[in-house]
């Protein structure tokens, strides 16, 4: 029996020919990641271990980007001790404010992740680095600890569920769309512990950008991790942001799939998920009541890359936000900020009435920049919208593109593009 693209990556890291799904093994770690958040739990349990330094100074990444710049003396004792972490075991890649941004953009825009590898992160996030046809996936701050520690990591091998993706995306339609559909129609624990393995010609017509958004949200659907193939785009990023050296694997003919699903992407519409859960999508076409709103944010590690920025420019370009409502724009790095700034989008936005926030995830877990109050909506372009997730629990999150999330705040209602 043949292996899946996933199996074959942790085969190969645990030093084994072949796996099985549902295998205990030992893997090593090609990179290990924190934020401001859970790296100061994980650094704890290192203390309780009392070992000597970190496995290899090169291969962790530390990113405070949550409550970064400090919201409060908490988030600032928080850095600080990541801080003094980073400085003492002289990480390589620790970002401080000012070169920092949300961690899962900035990740692959720096080279850091490439296919092939094995990385564990202590943020459920960490799937995006599928989209280079790596295998990662998020852990908690003690598999962290270890991680950091040994260079090691105990997985259970992962059944997998195949998406062929056929066709072309429509015109405001885009891989946050693709992503809430298949979670749409699979539901949130649709994929529960499986990898999401995406294949077929319709890969071709998704930017980077798409596949990051759509790797990104994997964990939604409940995966281990969202993966896909490592075609002529994939290799040019790598080239273009990275000087490691990569492994490609593929799938075998006779992999075995759990599960297999055909999505034509030329039939997709912007889709938008409604409150409390990123299962309840409906369709642009299929909303028929007028649905009010309070907020927009466009950003976060699902959506804050420069196509994201240039469409939501170009919605909101010789158009004004609706007057009382609140447009947040988060560039999701400094890299990104700047190449928005130098296009112009920073301008634009500005002039339409919107504010532009350093790099932060802070809104889309209910941290700063944009908490709701009770009986507020939000049209959000992040990946979670949970009871209570920007927020107070009387509030709700509907998630979308940045294109609807554009059109929304103009017109101060759920709303597309194609209907401005």
């Amino acid at each position: 029996m043949g292996m899946t693209m996933t199996q074959k990556i942790l085969a190969a890291h645990a030093g084994l020919d072949v796996v099985q799904a549902g295998q205990l093994i030992q893997a090593d770690l090609d990179l290990v990641l924190g934020n401001d958040i859970t790296s100061p739990v994980a650094i704890k349990e290192m203390d309780k271990m009392k070992v000597d330094g970190v496995f290899d100074k090169d291969k962790i990444a530390l990113v405070p980007d949550h409550f970064v710049p400090n919201k409060d003396i908490k988030s600032a004792e928080h850095c600080k001790c990541v801080r003094e972490f980073a400085y003492k075991n002289e990480i390589t890649n620790y970002f401080e404010v000012g070169e920092m941004g949300i961690e899962h953009a900035l990740l692959p825009e720096k080279g850091l992740t490439v296919a092939g590898d094995v990385i564990i992160g202590a943020d459920s996030h960490t799937c995006t680095y599928g989209a280079l046809g790596a295998f990662s996936t998020g852990v908690g701050s003690t598999d962290m600890a270890a991680g950091m520690a040994t260079g090691k990591a105990w997985f259970k091998v992962p059944g997998a569920i195949r998406f062929n993706l056929v066709g072309e995306l429509g015109e405001w339609v885009s891989g946050k769309d693709v992503i809430l559909h298949i979670i749409g129609r699979i539901g949130v624990d649709g994929a529960l512990y499986k990898s999401m393995e995406f294949t077929g010609e319709g890969i071709k017509n998704l930017s980077m950008d798409d596949r990051f958004t759509i790797a990104n949200m994997a964990i939604e659907a409940g995966g281990k991790n969202g993966i896909f193939p490592v075609d002529e785009l994939a290799i040019s990023y790598m080239k273009e942001h990275s000087k490691r050296e990569f492994k490609i694997y593929e799938a075998d003919e006779d992999a075995q799939y759990d599960e297999e699903y055909t999505i034509d992407l030329s039939t997709l519409r912007p889709t938008i998920a409604f409150p409390h859960l990123p299962e309840n999508t409906k369709t642009i076409d299929e909303i028929t009541e007028e649905i009010k709103i309070d907020q927009v944010v466009i950003g976060s590690c699902t959506n804050g890359r420069i196509d994201d920025l240039r469409i939501a420019a170009k919605v909101l370009n010789g158009r004004h936000v609706q007057k009382g409502m609140r447009c947040i724009v988060i560039p999701a790095t400094q890299a990104v900020y700047m190449q928005a700034m130098e296009e112009g989008l920073l301008k634009t936005f500005i002039e339409a009435g919107a504010v532009v926030s350093t790099p932060s995830c802070g809104p889309c877990l209910g941290g700063y920049m944009g908490i709701l109050a009770a009986g507020e909506r939000c049209v959000s372009t992040t990946n979670r919208n949970f009871v209570g997730r920007m927020g107070h629990v009387d509030s709700e999150i509907y998630l979308a593109s940045p294109a609807v999330a554009a059109a929304s705040a103009v017109t101060g209602k759920i709303s597309c593009p194609c209907e401005l």
